[in-house]
């Protein structure tokens, strides 16, 4: 785990959750936001993603958000450059793939399979499916069978609006996979299972060495069950306002909501240290 700070200051790096974090509610992208992403850059602050979304569905924030670093797709399971480029990718080995497949259906979720920038399912009217691919900006590909899917895949999602049942389905998943794959909540209603190095802890492993930034001077922000792993490996992590209670326990601070401006809030108060008008705010 990284140093925690006395006191926010001396961040060289703030990596952002997207959905729930980044953008509002309806996924917009505020200009509020975008403005305090660019007053980042100006200090000398390096700005990273991650997100549970595939890199194609991330593409939409590179020129607004200026992006130079690299963006982690499936919750780190492929990392690309600004032009989409892969640099690294972690497939789930095949019989974990299998295992967690057969699990989320045995417990009625439905399924989803991403591979590089191919997104599978098998019922485009099931829930979520168009709003997903509203998010994202691109449709997903009907499949009858997913075996061979299931060989190249970068991330599993099971997918219900029976919330409890996908909380309970995550701990199944974490019993049965063991280490041979990370099992985690990116969404109330979501289940993402990813390669063991495929997580948000991971990610900021990854941009400490990449970047050759310590992770004590990492700031993290996040709102789901899946950002404490990077909130416990960054010096300072905020959890939103939108956060459970859970997740907000096991933040360092806690910024407002999605929709009222929370990132931007948080950029302003715990990174930059100065109100909304640029007054350098009193730290502690």
């Amino acid at each position: 785990m990284a140093d925690k700070l006395e006191a926010p200051g001396d961040i060289s790096l703030f990596l952002a959750d997207v959905d729930g974090t980044l953008v509002t509610e309806d996924k917009v992208l505020t200009e509020r936001a975008r403005a305090a992403v660019h007053r980042l850059h100006e200090a000398g602050i390096r700005f990273a993603i991650t997100s549970g979304r595939p890199p194609r569905g991330m593409a939409m924030l590179i020129e607004p958000l200026a992006l130079k670093t690299p963006i982690a797709g499936f919750n780190g399971g492929v990392y690309v450059d600004s032009d989409l480029s892969i640099s690294s990718e972690r497939c789930i080995a095949p019989e974990a793939a299998r295992r967690a497949f057969d699990l989320m259906r045995e417990r009625g979720l439905d399924v989803w399979v991403y591979c590089g920038n191919e997104w599978l399912i098998r019922d485009p009217a099931a829930p979520h499916v168009e709003r997903e691919a509203w998010t994202v900006k691109f449709s997903p590909t009907v499949v009858d069978d997913f075996a061979d899917a299931l060989h190249r895949a970068a991330k599993i999602v099971g997918v219900s609006d029976d919330h409890e049942l996908v909380r309970r389905c995550e701990s199944d998943l974490t019993d049965a996979l063991g280490t041979s794959a990370s099992a985690a909540r990116s969404q109330p209603y979501y289940v993402d299972v990813t390669h063991p190095e495929a997580n948000k802890g991971a990610v900021v492993e990854h941009l400490s060495a990449c970047l050759d930034i310590p992770s004590e001077q990492i700031a993290t922000i996040g709102d789901s069950p899946n950002d404490v792993l990077m909130f416990r490996k960054s010096g300072l992590s905020i959890a939103m306002g939108n956060a459970s209670d859970e997740v907000k326990r096991q933040a360092d601070v806690v910024t407002d909501s999605y929709n009222d401006e929370g990132f931007a809030k948080a950029v302003e108060r715990f990174i930059l240290r100065s109100d909304a008008h640029g007054a350098v705010a009193e730290a502690g």
